[in-house]
């Protein structure tokens, strides 16, 4: 009868520790998951040197080019807008901006020394950013596609 009650005590320790440590087990697993998710969420898209240039059915009045640097949520960087017809020149514009939360569109002002400033967002899908202009003066296109020349 000892013996019994000492097995059925052994049984009983056994089973709580795999119960506990398959506790143990999803946790470290959620854990892994969701360094994974803050690791993916770290990528940083918009980091390069982005054009125009190589597009085939585009207009070729003017070249847009934008070298960015983003960290985390901060855009910075230069741009410029470079054409045969000296009015649609722009010179080097400093790039400041930032981005949202998934970070797949950004919000950016460029500034150039003398002044003037455009905002534009940014939408970043594989290699390709669509820029669509938000206000301020004639510095940039209204819309283009920029495709990434390298990192």
């Amino acid at each position: 009868m000892k013996a019994f009650a000492t097995a059925d005590a052994f049984l009983f320790i056994f089973e709580t520790n795999i119960f506990y440590s398959f506790i143990l087990m999803r946790k470290i697993i959620l854990l892994i998951i969701f360094i994974s998710f803050s690791a993916h969420s770290q990528t940083n898209l918009f980091t390069g040197t982005w054009s125009n240039e190589n597009c085939k059915d585009c207009s070729k009045k003017y070249i847009l080019k934008i070298t960015m640097a983003q960290s985390n949520n901060k855009i910075f960087g230069t741009a410029e807008v470079i054409s045969d017809n000296a009015e649609l020149n722009s010179g080097l514009m400093e790039v400041t901006g930032h981005v949202y939360v998934l970070g797949e569109k950004a919000q950016i002002t460029m500034k150039t020394k003398s002044g003037l400033s455009a905002g534009a967002t940014l939408y970043v899908s594989e290699n390709i950013i669509e820029f669509n202009k938000s206000g301020g003066s004639d510095l940039v296109p209204k819309e283009v596609i920029l495709k990434k020349l390298y990192e």
